[in-house]
């Protein structure tokens, strides 16, 4: 029973040891280039300008702790169903 459960316990340790390699900097492949340039922009792109989120992705958090109970604002979005 017990070497039944070795096998795929000892292959998922190895997949995630493979996840663990070396990080080094993003390259294209040799074959392959950048995309070109945006429409408008004379400048192509860098790997790393690829890879940086725009502030719609990623927006910065607005972590307001409330410190004491306050009464609602009237919400005149909130409907009754119909």
């Amino acid at each position: 029973m017990r070497k039944i459960f070795a096998l795929p316990v000892t292959f998922s340790a190895l997949a995630l040891l493979a996840g663990c390699g070396a990080k080094t900097e993003l390259e294209p492949k040799a074959a392959s280039e950048l995309p070109v340039a945006p429409y408008g922009s004379e400048v192509r792109p860098e790997a790393d300008d690829l890879l940086a989120l725009p502030p719609q992705a990623a927006p910065e958090r607005n972590i307001e702790l409330r410190r004491r109970s306050e009464e609602r604002e009237d919400d005149p979005f909130d409907l009754p169903p119909e």
